[in-house]
Formats: structure tokens, C-alpha cells, sequence
């Protein structure tokens, strides 16, 4: 829960009709209106930085650790605040000078300073941003329109993981690629069922649903997440037992913002083969690829739970110099050997005409890695947590419950080629 404090300059209005000379003083209606609006910008001014001193002055008293909120607290003043603002924006549209940008940014070192600004945020009527790892697509971890601060988790990125009960807890800030990484460095038998980019925020991405290579066998991430603590709008730090059933319900896909700041989860590891297989084959619309789209769309579900199979559609050169086509690209993870794959794929999928050198037998955490993009380099770019580009995009995510149509590919076909 949220309140703003707010002074609207416009709902103070004052009117003049003439210019007489007034006890002593002769002066016209701009002089007035002059005097009014320089007295209500000063009183204005005054507010805004006594609310902003009494704010910090708060995250110092209610903050209990050895180290003082102070040092992780970055205001427009300070010489980092920029940095540490733009490292995590991960979409240009919001990286701009028309951006609204928070009052102060908070990078807790530990729970009392989420509990702090929490406490302290809803005294002053500050709105909260909770920031993970700031890929959410309309900027609504680092961006609003009302006053506000961002608690970014990027220094809470512990990862404990437990081989022996088959189980990791993963602070917030953490990302994909770092719980893969350490996962891992662990143990060759367990996974983690969650996306495919390496840099999204497991506060985020969890609390979302999570949707990955694994999913047909085991679920959303949110589905393997057996506790966790967030920090209520009361400041109160709560796991499974203490926020009951029904909190933990909701904060597993129905996007935690709206109930806390998620300061960990506990996470249940999936068991995974010591070979899979994975695969990216492209078609166009000259090789059939309408034909195989409208295939896949029937027999994807359908298809044994050790398959997964995604596609990414894209306008690309056709074979004629100045000519578009549309390729459909086939990606696929399998949970076992390259031949079982194939006697699979026959069966269910052969429009797809999946040969033997299409197919690549590795492990799990190289599959990470292929489907990451980083095919061939070690394991330790998992951990780097800057995206090797960033782009001006808007993106839009949904669900069907029906296959799309060939009448209605067709019109997609015509728009992505012009």
C-alpha cells in the first residue's frame, strides 16, 4: 500500500481585476500573481526537502545493522546515482532525461533496510519499486508517475544450495544465470526449471509465474518454490508459516509487488539426465514453413513431457536480392539422448525433417547456455549481469487457447515482410 503526499500548485488560484493602489501600495495583478507564485514555490520547495530529510532521517532509526543504511542509499545529489539507476534499466525507452526517476534508490545489504524503507515510505508517501534485475517490460520496476524511491536487491544475491535435500535458497537480486552457475558448481544431477536469459531477476521472474525449457515437465518456476521471505507493507518480515497459505499462494505468479518485497526463495531443484539434447533448425515460407507451423501448433502440447519445443518467428531476406520472407525457428530442449530424440520426432513431428546433425547431445547447464546465446564459452558468463545489448523495444506477452488459424498466419506473414 502506497500514499502520496503531493503540493498542486494549480488548485491554489488567485485573480485580480484592476491595478488600484491598495493601503499604500500601487502594483499591478502580474505583481501579485508574481509575489503568490515565488511565496507557494519557497513553501513548496520547503516541504518537498523537509519531507525528504525527515525520510532519510527515518531509514537511519529503523535500520539495525552494522552497516548504516546511510552507505546504500544514492539520492540525485550523489555522484553514483546515476549509475546505479541505468545499470539495471534494461529497455532505452525509460533511459531517457523525460523519465521520471526516484527520489532516492536504496541497495539493502540486508532485510532492515528493505523493513526501513518500507516503514519509512509509507510514512512520507513514498511509492516503493522493488528492482530484481529490471527486465520487466514497461519499466515498472525503476519508473512512476507519482513520488517515489527504488529498492534495488542487486547486492542480495546469495545462493545456498542443498544437493542433500535437493533445495537452494536464492535471495532476490540473484539472477537466472548466477542460480544456474551455482547450481552447477554443485551437482550434475540436479536443474533448475526457469527462463532462458541469464540476466532476468529471480525477485521478478518467480514471483511472475516463470516460464522455461523445463516447463512441460515440471512446471512454472513458481510451481518448484517450497517457502520464502518478503517483507510486508507493515515492514514485518514473514516466511511460508508466518504469511500463510494464501499469501503464498499469491506472491508464486500473482506478481509479489502487489504484496511486499520478496527478500528470498527457497527453491525445489529438478532432476536432470547427465545427457540432453537440444536443437535449432529454421524454415521458411519457400521450405513449407506455414505448412510445419500449423503442425506444431497441434502436436506441441501433445508431445512427450522430456520435449520441448519453442518458436521464433522473424522477417528475414528472401532469396531474391530485395525480396522478404519469414522464417519460423524451431528451438528444443530434450531430456535425454539424441537418438531417443529423433525416434520422438518421427513419430510425432517428422514435418519438421529433424536429421541426426541437426541434433547436439550436451548437459543441462551447457543447454542454459545455448538457449542464452552463449554457446561455447564457459560457465562463467552466467554471472555477468549486463545484457550484451540493450534496445529500444515494447513488448506484449499473451496466451491462446485456440491455434492461430492459416487465414490469420497468412495476414502475419504479409505484415512482418513489409
Amino acid at each position: 500500500m502506497a500514499f502520496t503526499i503531493a503540493i498542486n500548485k494549480r488548485s491554489h488560484t488567485i485573480s485580480y481585476t484592476n491595478s488600484k493602489k491598495q493601503n499604500g501600495f500601487s502594483g499591478s495583478s502580474s505583481t501579485y500573481l508574481l509575489v503568490f507564485t515565488l511565496l507557494l514555490s519557497s513553501f513548496s520547495w520547503a516541504a518537498s526537502s523537509s519531507v525528504h530529510e525527515n525520510f532519510l532521517h527515518c531509514l537511519y532509526l529503523n535500520s539495525n545493522y552494522s552497516t548504516p543504511i546511510t552507505k546504500v542509499l544514492y539520492t540525485p545529489q550523489n555522484s553514483s546515482y546515476s549509475s546505479v539507476l541505468d545499470f539495471s534499466v534494461q529497455n532505452l525507452r525509460f533511459k531517457t532525461s523525460s523519465t521520471p526517476k526516484p527520489q532516492v534508490i536504496v541497495t539493502p545489504l540486508h532485510v532492515s533496510h528493505i523493513q526501513a524503507a518500507v516503514i519509512c515510505s509509507k510514512k512520507y508517501g513514498l511509492e516503493i519499486r522493488a528492482r530484481s534485475g529490471g527486465h520487466d517490460y514497461e519499466g515498472l520496476s525503476y519508473v512512476s508517475e507519482v513520488p517515489f524511491i527504488i529498492v534495488d536487491l542487486v547486492e542480495l544475491r546469495s545462493i545456498n544450495v542443498d544437493v542433500g535435500e535437493g533445495s537452494a535458497w536464492v535471495e532476490a537480486g540473484a539472477t537466472l544465470g548466477e542460480v544456474y552457475y551455482n547450481i552447477a558448481n554443485k551437482t550434475a544431477t540436479y536443474g533448475f526449471h526457469a527462463g532462458t536469459c541469464s540476466t532476468v531477476g529471480v525477485g521478478g521472474h518467480l514471483s511472475g509465474g516463470g516460464y522455461g525449457t523445463l516447463l512441460r515437465k515440471y512446471g512454472l518456476a513458481a510451481d518448484n518454490i517450497v517457502d520464502a521471505y518478503t517483507v510486508d507493507s507493515n515492514g514485518r518480515l514473514l516466511n511460508r508459516e508466518s504469511m500463510g497459505e494464501d499469501l503464498f499462494w499469491a506472491i508464486r505468479g500473482g506478481g509479489v509487488a502487489s504484496f511486499g518485497i520478496i527478500t528470498a526463495w527457497k527453491i525445489k531443484l529438478v532432476p536432470v539426465p547427465s545427457t540432453v539434447t537440444v536443437f535449432r533448425v529454421t524454415r521458411t515460407l519457400e521450405e513449407d514453413g506455414e505448412k510445419i507451423l500449423l503442425k506444431w501448433q497441434q502436436v506441441a502440447d501433445k508431445l512427450h513431457e522430456d520435449l520441448f519445443i519453442r518458436v521464433i518467428l522473424q522477417a528475414v531476406n528472401g532469396s531474391q536480392e530485395g525480396d522478404k520472407t519469414t522464417s519460423s525457428t524451431y528451438e528444443s530442449l530434450f531430456l535425454g539422448n539424441a537418438s531417443g530424440l529423433l525416434s520422438l520426432m518421427n513419430e510425432s513431428f517428422p514435418e519438421l525433417g529433424l536429421a541426426a546433425e541437426d541434433c547436439n547431445e550436451t548437459s543441462w547447464i551447457e543447454s542454459a547456455l545455448f538457449f542464452a546465446g552463449f554457446s561455447g564459452q564457459p560457465l562463467d558468463v552466467l554471472l555477468n549481469r549486463s545484457q550484451p545489448s540493450k534496445n529500444y523495444v515494447k513488448n506484449k506477452s499473451d496466451f491462446l487457447k485456440e491455434p492461430i488459424p492459416e487465414t490469420a498466419l497468412q495476414g502475419l506473414w504479409n505484415c512482418s515482410t513489409k
